[in-house]
């Protein structure tokens, strides 16, 4: 029988989260016209003012859970076979890898990373997507992939030269924002010079191929000289 993370035991909630679903209602009912922002702040600060006798109602509850948690999670492992184990733990590493890399790119929006350069594509897509139709968002992004295709050069060389545009404003902004980065110790979000300085591998092709050709031509000329 195949086994999945859904049947995994769930985690008990903490002490502050048992406060929350409980009175979650009432304090609705209290503030009608209160955002889910404003709800979870008023709380939060009853939260903060509940006496420890009415907290540790909430505490031993959860003690009490996590007794439970323990004694389910030892049943669940026990009826895994190796390979379901192996499976689940490759599961979970996927998900904490997820969860690292959405903290990370919070992390970047709160310091205030550039955005990245939009590629001549991406330029073409923001202008026409509104007016593309489509039944959906694959339809309309294939129907706007195909009409790209169909433009000739000169048709999409003013997209490149906005990308392009994009590019230079987008080191401008990096190279202060990794300025700011170093001042405040963290240097572990600034590129390597590696990374900064890395070229396109067709461009850099293109133009070793040029200079191999040159200096073949040179020795071919120094050869019949020589002659």
């Amino acid at each position: 029988r195949g086994i999945s993370s859904d049947q995994r035991p769930k985690r008990p909630l903490t002490a502050y989260l048992r406060f929350v679903m409980d009175n979650r209602l009432a304090f609705r009912e209290k503030n009608p016209g209160a955002s889910n922002l404003e709800l979870i702040k008023k709380l939060a600060g009853a939260w903060k003012e509940l006496p420890v006798s009415q907290k540790q109602v909430y505490e031993e509850a959860k003690k009490t859970d996590w007794k439970r948690y323990g004694e389910q999670m030892a049943a669940y492992k026990a009826q895994l076979t190796p390979a379901q184990a192996a499976a689940l733990k490759e599961e979970k590493r996927k998900q904490q890898a997820k969860r690292r890399s959405r903290r990370a790119k919070r992390e970047l929006n709160l310091l205030g990373k550039p955005k990245r350069a939009r590629t001549a594509f991406n330029i073409f897509l923001s202008e026409n997507y509104q007016e593309s139709e489509g039944v959906s968002p694959v339809a309309k992004m294939k129907k706007l992939f195909d009409m790209w295709q169909k433009l000739s050069a000169s048709q999409k060389q003013p997209y490149f030269q906005l990308a392009q545009d994009d590019k230079v404003r987008y080191e401008n902004e990096m190279k202060s924002w990794e300025a700011k980065m170093i001042q405040l110790g963290r240097e572990d979000l600034v590129r390597s010079k590696k990374q900064r300085l890395k070229k396109k591998p067709a461009e850099t092709a293109k133009k070793a191929e040029t200079a191999k050709a040159s200096s073949g031509g040179n020795k071919a000329k120094l050869k019949k000289s020589e002659e």
